[in-house]
């Protein structure tokens, strides 16, 4: 059976399928703010050229932020609604975790604006620091003081270079560690200043 991926919490919007946690096919491409127009089309799309039907879908599984308020709110949308619609599993990872760059320790980063980050750090499937907002001076020290550790995300505005990652693949080798959501339980994961904390 296939299983759906969707990520359209940063700038980047992208949607695949896979089938026995293999990637078939995916895009991924940037679409800020016009996640809501294309994530339907190119979803049909790659359903298409893969001949699958929507019966054959059996899960699905979406990034819930933190991130783009709207990029999240549409893609969880989407994935409810087919979780009811179609009778099938849903599962909700964090936009920060699907960063990471496989088994390497990773630096996960997301513009929070006003001079934050969405930050959170990752080894393979385990949690080094848990998802967070920092101060980006706090984040540039915490880079520097891990120079061994990859740093990923869209990270320009820190005037960065962070490692490529495919977040779709990135989020089926988590899907062991996921456990399955009611479909009406479903929630972003919006981040406020509550979460914010300073790591050592």
């Amino acid at each position: 059976m296939i299983a759906v991926l969707l990520d359209s919490s940063n700038i980047n919007l992208s949607v695949g399928i896979a089938k026995d946690n293999l990637l078939l096919d995916y895009i991924s491409y940037e679409s800020w703010q016009r996640q809501s127009e294309n994530m339907i089309p190119e979803l049909e799309k790659i359903l298409k050229r893969n001949h699958v039907s929507k019966e054959d879908i059996s899960e699905v599984i979406v990034a819930i932020g933190p991130g783009s308020y709207t990029g999240v709110r549409i893609a969880i949308t989407i994935a409810k609604t087919m979780a009811v619609a179609l009778n099938i599993k849903v599962y909700g990872v964090s936009s920060l975790r699907v960063q990471k760059d496989g088994d390497k320790p990773t630096i996960s980063l997301i513009n929070a604006r006003g001079n934050r980050s969405y930050f959170g750090v990752y080894k393979g499937s385990d949690i080094l620091v848990e998802d967070c907002i920092m101060k980006n001076e706090e984040v540039l020290s915490y880079i520097a003081s891990h120079p061994s550790y990859s740093v990923s995300g869209d990270v320009a505005y820190l005037k960065l270079e962070g490692v490529k990652v495919n977040t779709l693949q990135e989020m089926l080798s988590l899907k062991r560690t996921l456990k399955e959501v009611n479909p009406l339980a479903l929630k972003p994961c919006y981040m406020k200043d509550s979460y914010a904390k300073p790591i050592y």
